[in-house]
């Protein structure tokens, strides 16, 4: 199978997802075609044999061929017109903003171009911390508790100290600060508000415990990974994560008790369906007094959280098999002639 992979894009997360692309290589037996979408949402085919880091960060991309996008895929000029870039399917890998926001969904739908990643409505709820959280109580799924400020309200919390303030829109851990005490509120949010216009405010809770899970749903059922307990401090900041999002080595299984598991496995299948079909998510669950709860739902997680499962190429491809259809439109003017018929035009 030929597989495009889009990265890059205007997001904060931009050098994230060259990193998380680039980590495919190492995973993907599958032939791979690099799509990268620069700081001006303009398309370009990178040589995946070619393909490093500083490619991107130099400029040194610009040389390669430019691509457009039209209906049924992405096409280069040639000297005759335009030839298609060929591949089967395309993984959507662009974190944040354009990726998992829904732009580049809508932009993959609108031109009729299969591929892996959140549908539109799916980014739009997953990308908002807020909206996350509303979604995850609707399905039965419980979350910590929360308050949401925007940047011109006054600064004052109900929650006792210690706290963790997150932008409401954004993820690999930029922007994001513990605060033990309100002296360094005002500071933690003015980093914050760098980023978003509101900021979600939550307790911080020492020692509780974290859990992540990956999967799919196919054509047989679910496909899991290992769920994985994340050894870290207070929180990954965003230096530890961008190294983390280039990971390929496989994670050791979490040491929990098949109970636990199980009603982890539950959550995540509340959560996605049927929002997140054709999507390889990950979440990430919170477990405090034996309850279960959501934290984030990452929609396009780094290197997507190959290093979670045991046979990633097998996870790909049979979620290649499985992907939403659209529903179809007839290409008709019942309505419009029926008018005309009836007053006679």
């Amino acid at each position: 199978m030929k597989i495009a992979i889009i990265f890059g894009a205007k997001s904060f997360e931009h050098e994230i997802s060259i990193v998380s692309a680039i980590a495919l290589k190492k995973v993907l037996k599958s032939t791979l075609v690099y799509i990268f979408c620069d700081y001006n949402r303009e398309f370009y085919l990178i040589p995946t044999d070619e393909i490093t880091s500083k490619k991107f960060s130099s400029g040194e991309y610009k040389k390669y061929k430019k691509l457009e996008i039209k209906k049924g895929g992405f096409f280069v000029k040639s000297l005759i017109g335009v030839k298609k870039i060929e591949f089967d399917l395309c993984i959507n890998l662009v974190h944040g903003a354009d990726g998992e926001d829904g732009k580049l969904a809508s932009l993959l739908e609108f031109f009729e171009i299969d591929f892996i990643g959140p549908r539109v409505e799916a980014s739009v709820v997953s990308y908002n911390k807020l909206l996350t959280k509303l979604y995850a109580k609707e399905k039965g799924v419980s979350v910590l508790d929360y308050r949401v400020l925007a940047k011109n309200s006054v600064r004052e919390i109900d929650f006792k100290f210690p706290v963790i303030i997150k932008p409401l829109r954004l993820g690999s851990s930029i922007g994001i600060s513990v605060v033990k005490s309100k002296d360094e509120l005002d500071y933690a949010l003015d980093v914050a508000f760098e980023f978003d216009t509101q900021v979600l405010v939550e307790p911080f809770i020492d020692g509780i415990k974290e859990y992540n899970l990956a999967g799919c749903k196919v054509a047989n059922g679910y496909k899991f990974s290992v769920t994985e307990e994340p050894q870290k401090e207070e929180f990954l900041d965003f230096d530890k994560k961008y190294l983390d999002f280039s990971r390929t080595k496989r994670v050791n299984r979490a040491d929990i008790s098949a109970t636990l598991e199980e009603s982890l496995k539950n959550s995540f299948k509340s959560l996605y369906e049927p929002l997140f079909l054709g999507s390889l998510i990950r979440c990430d669950f919170f477990v405090w007094d034996e309850k279960v709860y959501v934290n984030e739902i990452n929609p396009i997680p780094g290197s997507m959280a190959n290093y979670l499962f045991e046979d990633f190429e097998e996870v790909i491809l049979s979620l290649s098999k499985a992907l939403p259809s659209a529903t179809k439109v007839p290409s008709e003017y019942r309505y419009i002639n029926s008018i005309q018929s009836a007053k006679g035009k």
